[in-house]
């Protein structure tokens, strides 16, 4: 607040967690200008409803418990134009209230005073007009003795308007001394140091002595604190204080609700330790990219090969990505003993097929390969039963004319489709483009999430991702290449996949693709489980009898049997 009233500050910045007198700062700043230093002045909420609530909850009842505030600004009546919820007039100024949503609050007229209030859940842009706070600083221009005043705690790093405004400032800290050596100091979380699981011996430690400090301690080194800049003062005055500063707050509290967060966080729900991080400390939080470490994969592998895949396997898809000079696909094997859990799988193997994709004879190498049988180790025989080939490339035509073709053999033409939204769409689409070309627009959004959620099992079973020896660091690399990171638009958080320039991902393509394959099909699981039973340590899986592989000599299909779909028929094909 002395920073306001110094004439060589021209913007002030509070930078802060919640709770620590933000918005008393901005009621003394208005009951100041009021009383003393008449001048208009703009008060900006997130939204325009915070910002009646704010005339309503905050603002009105200070003008009435305040006698020279109230003698200046009128009671509210409903024909005074003077003094109404959002305007209210005085003798030399007035105090206006808007929302950085409504354009129109922003630009209607020019102001000496603008206060900003949590600026970092302001929208992006105020309507079509663009970025609100620019907007309502805009009105100070004629000024020449204008401030503008900004406090919000943070949000998102590198995202944060509070953050880089603070940054450009002088960048003020508090620092307090301690009472046992006498040395100034800033506080910090780091030195909060308490018992395991016992929040109530949180004590704050001295960073150069380190003896403990009590909360009351703690309140008496605040009450003879100071202000240190950390950076040059160009005219921007900036204030960084968080909740050990509050005498409201207990360190055991903090450190109550910081253990809750983080017990959320390895739950994998990081909402309650992102907002302690923000209101708790006033830090801004740090998205960490969601991805999956290439090398832990690579020492899982396996030795099986495509002539003998595991036993367990009862299903095959194929995910096809379609390159300038070649094609490439992988076989992935798949299990579920029910429907509800997520699928084991085996990556069989991963192919190159150099050529020239829009000529025929890379085409028929691929319609040869996807006929062949797979023998399991138990003696089965497994063919692919789906596969999906990514149309979204320069060979948009071949794929269609192959897969036109192979619809009977559920080998479908897919195109990736970013966004929330199912792997596996409820119905085709027609290309206007290419004749009325069926079209599947896929999930690889939701694939790879699904995707990496099972890479992270370290444990053989529902989920858990089987490699096969053959492949290689390549792969590996491919697989792992994106990374989830989170930016904001118009406000709101989205998850967005990002691939590094110059690194390739076609492994990871093919893997999405195979899992889309998979769920372009209903699989009965519990009837394809129940055609293999589990070996026995050190033997081979023996087949049901029904399973194993068939003679050369023609067999008379038997009549469907009552089965534990209640008697109805089912009828499934593993592929022709």
């Amino acid at each position: 607040m002395d920073s306001v009233n110094d004439p060589q500050v021209d913007t002030m910045v509070m930078l802060s967690s919640s709770q620590v007198g933000k918005t008393e700062t901005i009621l003394n700043i208005i009951a100041y200008h009021t009383h003393q230093d008449p001048c208009p002045m703009l008060c900006i909420e997130p939204t325009l409803d915070i910002a009646e609530s704010y005339s309503k909850d905050r603002l009105a009842p200070m003008i009435r418990d305040t006698p020279v505030l109230s003698d200046l600004i009128r009671e509210p009546r409903s024909k005074d134009g003077s003094n109404t919820l959002l305007h209210k007039k005085f003798p030399g100024g007035h105090v206006t209230l808007g929302g950085a949503n409504s354009p129109a609050g922003l630009a209607s007229r020019p102001v000496r005073i603008v206060l900003c209030d949590e600026v970092d859940r302001y929208p992006v842009s105020a309507g079509a007009e663009g970025d609100p706070l620019t907007l309502a600083s805009k009105r100070a221009t004629t000024f020449w003795n204008r401030k503008k005043i900004y406090v919000s705690s943070p949000t998102i790093k590198g995202l944060s308007r509070i953050e880089s405004w603070f940054q450009a400032s002088d960048q003020r800290y508090f620092q307090v001394p301690c009472h046992a050596c006498g040395e100034f100091q800033k506080l910090e979380w780091e030195f909060v140091r308490w018992e395991p699981g016992r929040p109530e011996t949180a004590v704050y430690v001295c960073a150069l002595c380190g003896a403990a400090w009590t909360d009351s301690e703690r309140h008496d080194a605040v009450m003879l604190g100071r202000w240190v800049a950390e950076a040059p003062f160009n005219g921007i005055a900036g204030f960084h204080i968080w909740e050990a500063y509050s005498p409201w707050s207990k360190l055991s509290e903090m450190v109550e609700g910081f253990l809750k967060a983080k017990h959320a966080a390895d739950m994998g729900d990081n909402e309650p330790l992102k907002a302690f991080v923000n209101t708790s400390l006033g830090r801004t939080w740090e998205e960490k990219a969601e991805t999956v470490a290439a090398q832990p994969l690579l020492s899982r592998r396996e030795n099986y090969a495509p002539d003998s895949i595991p036993w367990p396997i009862l299903y095959l898809t194929a995910g096809v990505d379609v390159q300038d000079d070649r094609i490439e696909l992988e076989v992935v094997g798949w299990r579920a003993e029910k429907r509800a859990d997520p699928e084991e799988s085996w990556g069989i193997e991963h192919k190159l097929f150099y050529g020239d994709p829009a000529k025929p004879e890379i085409w028929n190498d691929i319609d040869e390969f996807t006929r062949r049988f797979y023998k399991t180790a138990d003696g089965r025989q497994l063919r692919i039963s789906a596969a999906c080939i990514d149309s979204g490339g320069h060979h948009t035509q071949s794929v269609y004319k192959f897969c036109n073709q192979r619809i009977g053999r559920h080998i479908y033409a897919i195109k990736g489709a970013a966004g929330a939204r199912p792997i596996w769409p409820k119905r085709a689409g027609k290309s206007k483009k290419h004749a009325g070309s069926l079209i599947w627009l896929v999930g690889v959004d939701t694939a790879k999430d699904a995707l990496y959620a099972r890479l992270r099992i370290s444990e053989a079973g529902p989920g858990y991702c089987h490699f096969s020896a053959d492949y290689d660091e390549a792969f590996f690399k491919q697989l792992t290449a994106e990374q989830v990171r989170t930016r904001y638009i118009k406000g709101h958080p989205v998850r967005e996949w990002h691939k590094p320039p110059g690194v390739r991902n076609e492994a990871l393509d093919v893997r999405v693709y195979a899992l889309a394959a998979l769920y372009s099909r209903p699989v009965p699981w519990e009837i394809l489980a129940r055609s293999v039973t589990a070996p026995a340590p050190g033997e081979d899986a023996v087949p049901s009898a029904e399973s194993r592989v068939p003679s050369s000599k023609p067999q008379t299909p038997k009549p469907p049997q009552p089965g534990p779909l209640g008697g109805r028929k089912v009828r499934f094909k593993f592929g022709r």
